[in-house]
């Protein structure tokens, strides 16, 4: 089955799926397609598929992914000791695990084609990661209460299914709201202990983190990424389980903060 034959097949079970847009016409551009695509993926709410579409779709996303361009973390440089810093789209690093900048229902980015890192990582792991992350919150609601959201800094651990990493660390970061204040930069600090921890409980060797709360949270960049180099440096050096740690940009600004903080 060709990309194009994928994406046709997605798309109409989708469409079958969610009885409001079964009529629904769309362009023969693939670009439009795809697009489309995305889009039904996104609002879907979480549940099974049956395996005929998983194995389709697992077969399309990988083979979009590898498209793109997968880039290995054995094949980047460490800037010093086990920090890594590369600018890039973390949907393609191959590592064990990489952080999802979440939200405290945990379910992903419901906006179509939305490029919020959330979007992205539920968009190229599959319908799977919304599923599995609904199960894990239905648990923790039977433990605390119909109305449990997932509190600031607690990460959630999740397979990765169709990303090159093997597991998503999904995390909730503060969100700024007028002034930056101590305990907005304390709750950033303990997102990025607590993602270790995770990593190390878990035996993992590596992790690839986001900048945490600095998209549509309104963290300001400099002092979140600030606070994520120091917070890495301070684990490192009181914890010697060597695991690796990639700060992950996606653009100049963040790029020039960083390559700043880790050249010191």
């Amino acid at each position: 089955m060709t990309q194009s034959e994928r994406i046709d097949y997605l798309i109409d079970y989708l469409l079958k799926e969610q009885n409001r847009f079964k009529q629904i016409d769309f362009s023969d551009d693939e670009d439009s397609r795809k697009r489309l695509l995305r889009s039904l993926m996104n609002i879907r709410m979480p549940a099974e598929a049956d395996k005929d579409f998983l194995q389709i779709q697992n077969d399309y996303l990988k083979t979009e992914t590898a498209q793109k361009g997968i880039t290995d973390l054995d094949d980047l440089k460490p800037v010093k000791d086990n920090i890594y810093l590369w600018k890039g789209d973390i949907t393609t690093l191959g590592c064990d695990a990489i952080v999802n900048a979440a939200n405290s229902a945990m379910l992903g980015c419901f906006v179509p084609g939305h490029n919020c890192i959330d979007n992205c990582i539920h968009t190229f792991a599959g319908v799977q990661l919304r599923q599995e992350c609904y199960l894990k919150m239905q648990e923790l609601r039977k433990q605390y209460g119909e109305d449990y959201e997932q509190p600031i800094a607690v990460p959630m651990l999740t397979e990765g299914y169709n990303l090159p990493a093997r597991k998503v660390i999904h995390v909730v970061g503060p969100i700024v709201k007028g002034k930056l204040t101590a305990a907005h930069e304390e709750l950033l600090s303990l997102c990025y202990r607590s993602c270790l921890e995770l990593v190390k409980d878990n035996n993992l060797k590596s992790i690839a983190f986001c900048c945490i709360s600095t998209g549509v949270f309104m963290f300001p960049q400099r002092r979140a990424a600030q606070i994520a180099v120091q917070t890495v440096k301070d684990y490192f050096e009181h914890n010697k389980n060597k695991i690796k740690a990639v700060f992950n940009v996606f653009n100049d600004t963040d790029l020039k903060f960083y390559t700043e903080l880790l050249s010191d």
